[in-house]
């Protein structure tokens, strides 16, 4: 086999890269260059977990999640193949290639990203891939650097904006409002509110059964008015505070995910939003 290496300069910060290499739906876009209908099934690419690169025929490749380093490199190992929704990784066909890997290695300078992708390439498909590599890192590349779509959502707060400020961005607060539905809640949150500093809410279902993290720095503070951030994955929110008589109307603005729904995204953050209301109004 022979270690063939593809690269692309990407006008777009790392963690966008990672985004749109790795969610379902820019996946199957840039990988479309291979195959029309190419996707991955796969437990979120967790390391040490299978992973099946598949075309819409149920045939492809079935392979680990050698290392995931979100944000600056990912490593897959691949085992064998699929056939018909059958897997083989001990014929002797397969014994020929199988160990193969396939790395993605991404390094982030002044909002750029420039991405490596190397690979063990039998003779029998160089040529193919020596064509499509390139088609499918101008996909990747045209996907990242477009401009997200910005979802807004607003509630009219019925308390001064210096309380509804405390209430936003104290982490006993916090806790009490940060949750989108009552089957969920914030078992801790962590608020360093200055240019340059990082919050962390962790979100988890009250049943146990799931839970993340969700973090980011601070890009813009003014006291009462408006709060910007970058979170984990690289999107931009900004929070507008004005006062209206006694009142205080949050404008809430964030660039669009690919993985979930416009709609779904939009109510999930409007719900977070609404239950931050409720709770400033009764307190």
């Amino acid at each position: 086999m022979e270690k063939m290496k593809f690269s692309i300069s990407i006008n777009a910060p790392k963690e966008k890269v990672w985004q749109t290499l790795w969610n379902d739906a820019s996946y199957r876009k840039w990988t479309s260059a291979f195959m029309e209908g190419s996707h991955a099934v796969t437990d979120n690419w967790k390391e040490g977990s299978k992973v099946l690169f598949m075309d819409p025929k149920g045939n492809g490749m079935v392979s680990t999640v050698a290392a995931n380093k979100p944000n600056e490199f990912m490593s897959f190992k691949h085992l064998g193949e699929v056939k018909n929704g059958v897997e083989d990784t001990s014929s002797d066909k397969i014994k020929g290639w199988a160990g193969a890997m396939e790395n993605y290695t991404l390094k982030g300078t002044n909002g750029k990203t420039e991405l490596l992708v190397e690979m063990d390439i039998t003779e029998d498909f160089k040529d193919y891939f020596v064509k499509t590599w390139p088609k499918a890192l101008d996909l990747l590349k045209e996907s990242a650097e477009a401009a997200p779509e910005i979802i807004t959502i607003q509630a009219l707060v019925n308390a001064p904006v210096e309380k509804v400020w405390a209430y936003w961005s104290e982490p006993e607060h916090i806790m009490k409002w940060n949750n989108a539905s009552d089957d969920w809640h914030t078992t801790s949150a962590t608020n360093d509110l200055r240019v340059g500093g990082q919050f962390s809410s962790r979100m988890e279902a009250r049943n146990g059964s799931f839970g993340f993290d969700f973090g980011g720095v601070y890009d813009e503070v003014k006291t009462n008015e408006l709060i910007a951030y970058t979170i984990g994955d690289g999107r931009k929110v900004k929070v507008n505070f004005t006062k209206e008589g006694n009142a205080t109307k949050v404008v809430e603005s964030f660039e669009a995910e690919g993985t979930h729904s416009i709609d779904m995204q939009r109510g999930g953050w409007q719900n977070i939003l609404d239950n931050f209301k409720k709770y400033t109004e009764a307190n």
